[in-house]
This record gives structure tokens, sequence and C-alpha cells, in this order.
């Protein structure tokens, strides 16, 4: 069975700083994390996500920052919603384009 644990943004929070803390200390970030992780109760996997979605925010990492994930999200879904929309208008618009020649509109 899986265990679901919510921590709070201040773990979290807490978690990455002293991951960058202690780096020096450790001879990867890898290290660093999976010595954190043992004392906050995450998983090291866990806490890795924590600290690259830090790194992704503060612009350390190249990649998107959540914001600029939803924002795109959100512009994906829109266009998506036009171009069937823009569909649907082309079809009426011939539709009734042949009715105003006084023929059958094929399908």
């Amino acid at each position: 069975m899986k265990k679901s644990t919510k921590f709070s943004p201040k773990v979290r929070e807490r978690a990455v700083r002293l991951v960058f803390e202690c780096r020096n200390e450790h001879p990867s970030q890898w290290a660093a994390v999976e010595s954190i992780a043992g004392k906050t109760g995450c998983t090291p996997q866990t806490l890795l996500g924590w600290v690259r979605r830090h790194e992704l925010e503060t612009g350390q990492r190249d990649g998107l920052a959540s914001a600029e994930q939803q924002c795109m999200k959100d512009l994906e879904r829109e266009v998506k919603e036009l171009r069937k929309a823009n569909e649907i208008l082309k079809l009426a618009s011939a539709f009734f384009a042949q009715a105003g020649l006084g023929r059958r509109f094929k399908s």
C-alpha cells in the first residue's frame, strides 16, 4: 500500500535550504539529499524533486517555472478551443453559402 504524506511548505523550504547549505559537506548533491531526506522523513526522490523545482524557480536550472508551465498549458488549451471554433465556423459558412445557392450541403 502507498503511504501518502503531505509536507507543509515550511518543511519543504527548510529541507531544500538544508540541502544547499550541506552540499559542500558531501561528495555530491545526491549524497546531501539522501542525508537530509533521512532527517526530514521524506524519500530522497521526493526531496530531490523539491530541490530541482527550487532550482527551476530561481533560474539555477534550465526549464520552465511553474507559473510559465501553467501559462503555457492555458495557452495550448485556448489554441485548441479556437481551432475547434474555427472549424465549426468554416463548416457553417460553407453550409450557408451552399444553402444560399439552393444546393444541398455535402458532409
